[in-house]
């Protein structure tokens, strides 16, 4: 069972559940009617499917080559610990369960629901050969910024609320920068693998800067939002997160000196700057709130 567990990643689904969080809390902010049931729902619907779009992807990278016993990617195919079909059948089932509670969201809401749920369904299945072709980066921003977070705006009170896109890009951004970490650090292993990421198209010097920008421009959209009335002042509170963000910037740059070896763990790091991020943000609409 724990090795099961650990084929999903669970330690990455803060990517997909914070969005929506964040976007809950922002639409209580707002002063919107909360349907919380639907939004708690939409809440564990999208883990599931980020747990499929993980397995999916595994799977695929095992296929390509793009994971092997040298490269720093999860260990349940490189090591033999589970068959490919194995994880593929992982992947079919956990996508029919989301689907499942996707039905069930759609019937307790509407018809536009399905536009959101069939672009997230494209995202999963599409992310490994987009990815291979430089775009995953965008697919991953698509898929867990604009569309969570419009799509739980619709089903927690009834209509798409657009003002999330103003919450999507700081939340997305920090998303993105795990992926391109992530590829960074595996631009040599990828090129092996005869794939091209945005990492690579870029080159590494490049996209040390890029994710440079992508983990320190979200605390200046929230300052500016807040400056411009779009958010409380109370989202100043995310700035201490700058203090993790920095460090991460100062880790990465590593890889002028050391190269690829001097940012091993940038990825889970920036995981965790998400999750502080969010969490900080959340935190702030419910003060907001509160004492409004």
């Amino acid at each position: 069972m724990k090795d099961w567990v650990m084929a999903v990643r669970p330690w990455s689904f803060p990517a997909s559940a914070m969005p929506v969080a964040v976007t809950l809390a922002y639409l209580w902010w707002m002063g919107a009617e909360v349907n919380w049931v639907n939004g708690v729902w939409a809440l564990l619907n999208i883990i599931v499917f980020h747990a499929a779009g993980n397995t999916w992807s595994d799977y695929f990278d095992y296929r390509r080559k793009v994971d092997a016993k040298d490269t720093f990617s999860v260990r349940t195919l490189t090591e033999g610990l589970f068959a490919p079909k194995e994880i593929f059948r992982l992947s079919v089932g956990l996508l029919a369960v989301a689907l499942a509670g996707g039905a069930g969201l759609l019937w307790r809401t509407g018809l536009p629901l399905l536009y959101i749920g069939i672009g997230g369904v494209a995202c999963t299945l599409l992310y490994p050969p987009l990815k291979y072709r430089s775009l995953g980066d965008v697919v991953i921003f698509v898929a867990y910024a604009l569309l969570p977070m419009l799509g739980t705006a619709y089903v927690a009170t009834g209509f798409m609320d657009w003002n999330t896109l103003w919450i999507a890009l700081p939340v997305g951004l920090i998303t993105v920068a795990i992926l391109h970490a992530n590829n960074t650090r595996d631009i040599p292993t990828d090129r092996r693998a005869h794939i091209r990421t945005l990492a690579m198209t870029l080159g590494g010097r490049v996209s040390v800067f890029l994710y440079a920008f992508e983990v320190l421009f979200p605390f200046g959209w929230i300052a500016g939002c807040a400056a411009g009335g779009m958010f409380p002042w109370w989202s100043l509170l995310t700035l201490p997160a700058l203090c993790m963000a920095w460090g991460n910037v100062r880790r990465m740059r590593l890889f002028f000196s050391i190269g690829r070896e001097g940012i091993v763990g940038v990825d889970e790091r920036t995981a965790q700057l998400q999750l502080l991020f969010s969490l900080l943000l959340i935190v702030s609409f419910v003060v907001a709130r509160m004492l409004s």
